[in-house]
């Protein structure tokens, strides 16, 4: 049993449907997009629709526009004023979602917002005279959505199955789900997006078997491996890139664009201009081998012809790089591609030529196309929404994974796994620990999230602590700590101390989320870093050996020394000051050979110790009476 070194309240799930027979709940599956977003429904017919605008567009551009007289633009109208007003029009909301200030920082983002740390240290965008959080601007298009559906389903919404991607971390997920309170929605459940679009695909197909799911949307990539079976979607492993899309693809050709017309000062207003020119073009260019685009410049607008050949060109790095998430993604559900049933596409950017002729290549098979990628997420979603609702009596189950493990920080700044990445959600795992010193009454709890075997190299997401532990000596306390994962992938986790029953429990809600990409550089470090960071467990592991040693033969020797020599006790000394200098030495070999050296040099004293305290016991007196 290993050692252990005020958030907020327990998430709470959707409110129950009182009463018994009632009429179809109005319910609805929401694509909460990096570029655009939807909202669809299940028809009495039992077909899974999205819906369209007074227009007849189904998409929404994920864009909100603060005007200076107050209004607020949603969608079409607000890209509008993207080019003319760009620090008071916010794109791609989607990316600043759960993160500060400090993320930032280490992925510094090409754009025209002005920022600033809010409370709690998650960043907040200066508009006007407004400070906004990225959670405000998204439920603006939440707000939109819930209107449209309203409007078409013909009155207010019981709920909404919301997706997100599968790599977005605790804070990501929370702050959708604000997002949604604020917004006057009310979430059922959080789904992977990968996941959403397998249960459409699933459903309008009927094939059990194992599926990837390439999602590669405006701005996250997500890769999924699932199983499908008797109605069962298993979600076998997971990967992606949280800051990696369509976006990206729109800056690169944004950028050669404005190298070619030799364009070198860029305001904020010109940024924003040539990244719709380049969106553009990009989509121009699915279809065509060539498009012709009027750039700006000083002496007017310049015809630049950019071919498909130039656009594959910029973009195909980013292209091949998703090609090892699903590598990861593929041995982690122990896979090969050629066992798979079938690749399903998600997202806008999976219409691109490039992407598609590399998804077909890495997987040795064409993949399915037979539904709108724009759409499938949306709809899917809706499904599930309906079987949350009760409206569907389907036989189905919807099993997610978590895409991190989570751990618990140990004597040594250790992490010990409680629940490993890929573990089907919900789910709740318990380990017990014990106490270091004698007489210890508090313990102090740090959840980590990562892959690598040390804290300093894992995410830090809450801290609290244990009071009211029995003070007895090292070892003899037992402390249950689980984990509790919940069907959006919210952590809980609770301490309780066996014996008393004394107990702490915390929702675990860090105040914001992971940088973009950190979640695939922190697996890819622990593949790297995979040797010596065994090696480092196994000092550290030592050390802590070292010192519980350590304090147990100084007590037994303030305790008892005068049952020693001098010559014993010199010798005792000598193998202590040996086991310090190792402590402080690199190598858990040298370590683990000099405890067991001071273990020989007190062997005799530690017998003697027992026969003097079992005549004591048995005799009534007490142990000094027989020095």
């Amino acid at each position: 049993m290993d050692v252990l070194l005020d958030i907020a309240e327990p998430g709470q799930s959707a409110r129950p449907h009182e009463g018994g027979e009632r009429e179809r709940r109005r319910v609805v599956g929401i694509d909460l997009g990096t570029t655009y977003s939807l909202v669809a429904a299940v028809t009495l017919e039992g077909k899974s629709s999205c819906i369209p605008d007074d227009r007849g567009a189904f998409s929404l551009p994920s864009v909100v526009h603060y005007a200076a007289e107050g209004d607020i633009l949603v969608g079409e109208e607000a890209r509008a004023r993207a080019v003319a007003e760009p620090e008071a029009t916010i794109v791609s909301v989607k990316r600043f979602m759960g993160r500060g200030l400090a993320d930032l920082a280490k992925a510094p983002f090409r754009g025209s917002y002005l920022l600033e740390e809010g409370e709690g240290g998650m960043l907040r965008f200066r508009v006007r005279e407004r400070r906004l959080s990225p959670v405000e601007v998204s439920a603006e298009i939440l707000k939109t959505l819930r209107r449209r559906a309203e409007e078409a389903l013909g009155g207010s919404l019981f709920g909404a199955v919301v997706t997100v991607p599968a790599y977005f971390d605790d804070a990501q997920r929370l702050a959708t789900k604000d997002s949604c309170r604020l917004a006057g929605l009310e979430v059922l459940r959080l789904v992977n997006e990968p996941t959403a679009a397998a249960l459409a695909y699933g459903l309008d197909h009927g094939q059990d078997g194992c599926y990837a799911i390439y999602d590669l949307g405006g701005g996250t990539f997500d890769i999924s491996i699932l199983k499908l079976d008797r109605g069962v979607f298993q979600v076998l492993s997971t990967g992606g890139n949280s800051a990696l899309g369509g976006d990206d693809f729109d800056q690169r050709l944004a950028a050669w664009m404005l190298e070619q017309a030799r364009i070198g000062q860029v305001d904020p207003s010109l940024w924003q201009e040539m990244r719709a020119l380049a969106r553009r073009a990009k989509e121009a260019l699915t279809g065509a081998d060539s498009v012709t685009v009027d750039v700006p410049a000083p002496s007017g607008r310049i015809p630049l012809t950019v071919s498909r050949e130039v656009f594959e060109g910029l973009i195909g790095d980013l292209v091949r790089s998703t090609g090892v998430a699903c590598r990861r993604a593929l041995r982690d559900a122990n896979l090969e591609p050629e066992r798979l049933q079938g690749v399903v596409l998600v997202g806008g950017a999976t219409r691109i030529p490039l992407v598609r002729r590399h998804v077909a290549e890495f997987f040795g098979r064409e993949p399915f196309a037979d539904l709108d990628p724009d759409q499938i997420v949306a709809l899917g979603a809706s499904l599930q929404a309906n079987l949350l609702a009760g409206n569907d009596r389907t036989d189905m189950l919807l099993v997610d994974v978590i895409p991190l493990s989570l751990g618990v920080e140990t004597m040594g700044g250790l992490v010990e796994r409680i629940i490993p990445r890929n573990s089907p959600i919900p789910t709740a795992r318990a380990q017990e620990f014990t106490t270091f010193k004698d007489g210890q009454t508090a313990m102090a709890i740090h959840v980590v999230q990562g892959e690598r075997e040390t804290v300093d190299q894992c995410r830090s997401l809450a801290r609290f602590e244990l009071r009211g532990i029995p003070p007895l000596v090292a070892g003899a306390a037992r402390i249950r700590v689980t984990y509790q994962v919940d069907a959006d992938g919210l952590l809980t986790v609770t301490a309780r101390e066996q014996s008393t029953g004394v107990e702490q429990t915390v929702a675990v809600k860090p105040s914001y989320g992971l940088s973009p990409g950190e979640i695939e550089n922190m697996l890819k470090e622990a593949m790297l870093h995979g040797a010596e960071d065994l090696e480092e467990r196994a000092l550290r592991e030592a050390r802590v050996e070292a010192k519980r040693v350590l304090l147990a033969v100084e007590n037994a020797l303030q305790q008892d020394g005068d049952l020693l020599s001098a010559a014993e006790r010199a010798a005792i000394h000598d193998a202590i000051d040996a086991l310090r200098r190792a402590i402080e030495e690199r190598g858990h070999r040298e370590l683990e050979a000099a405890i067991k050296e001071l273990d020989r040099a007190t062997i005799g004293f530690a017998q003697r110790r027992m026969d003097t305290h079992i005549r004591a016991t048995m005799t009534g007196h007490k142990p000094e009476e027989f020095l």
